[in-house]
């Protein structure tokens, strides 16, 4: 989530999403069962016990390929959690007939440009009602293997909501995804390492500015040591990953 002031804007008016069952129920094993494992030469994944089966969470992956959004619910959906996921989503990709499915699927539309309190409301709704929710805190795709600094909204939100409802029980789950090359072709191997999960009433001392500012803080930390832990198993993944981002 961006850091710039919220404002009301037309795209923010009326939030349009929802997980509709039976589009859900064929959308989440087509992507496990086929599309993915099609692809993929292997998905291997660390920690999926630090996922909490309920209360609300913010799911908080780096942000490597646009397969993210099919691989963060591969991995902490419905199969490992029993939970569908609610996104939030850039406005340019809520759009015509992929915005139609992205709604439907638990999506959600934000401005990067210009976000509206709209969305900030309805993120804090969710995490009232317990969902789960994904929030790529780089604010981009970054295809090396540094975690780029966070933008402060998703902490800001996850205090406020914390905050405005003592005990709700707000967690971060800090996710580290990692490809063996910089584009993802077919046979590529991806590794996932989850995070324990950050819990945000530890973090609220009275100051929401400085609170969102060490959650962020740790935030980064934690996924910088998910990083750490990653090892490719080829040799050759750091200067093939090296040229393909110089060819970006």
């Amino acid at each position: 989530m961006p850091e710039t002031a919220l404002a009301n804007t037309p795209t923010d008016q009326c939030i349009d999403s929802r997980v509709s069952p039976w589009l859900s129920a064929i959308a989440y094993p087509l992507g496990s069962n086929l599309l993915l494992p099609s692809f993929f030469g292997n998905i291997e994944v660390h920690g999926r016990s630090n996922l909490p089966t309920s209360g609300p969470v913010i799911l908080a992956p780096v942000h490597r390929s646009r397969w993210d959004a099919l691989i963060v619910p591969h991995v902490t959906g419905p199969r490992a959690t029993g939970r569908y996921l609610r996104f939030m989503v850039t406005a340019d990709e809520v759009k015509g007939l992929q915005g139609w499915f992205i709604r439907r699927l638990g999506g959600f539309p934000i401005n990067p440009r210009r976000p509206g309190i709209a969305s900030f409301r309805y993120s804090m709704e969710l995490l009232r009602q317990g969902e789960m929710m994904v929030i790529f805190p780089e604010g981009g795709i970054f295809r090396d293997a540094q975690v780029h600094p966070l933008k402060s909204g998703l902490a800001r939100l996850a205090i406020q909501a914390e905050q405005g409802h003592p005990n709700l029980g707000v967690k971060i789950v800090p996710i580290y995804l990692c490809y063996s090359r910089a584009l993802p072709v077919w046979g590529s191997k991806v590794q996932v390492s989850i995070g324990a999960p950050l819990s945000v009433d530890r973090y609220i001392t009275g100051s929401p500015k400085q609170d969102a500012r060490k959650l962020t803080t740790d935030l980064h930390h934690h996924l910088a040591q998910l990083g750490e832990q990653v090892q490719p198993d080829e040799e050759i993944w750091k200067s093939s990953h090296a040229e393909e981002v110089a060819q970006l």
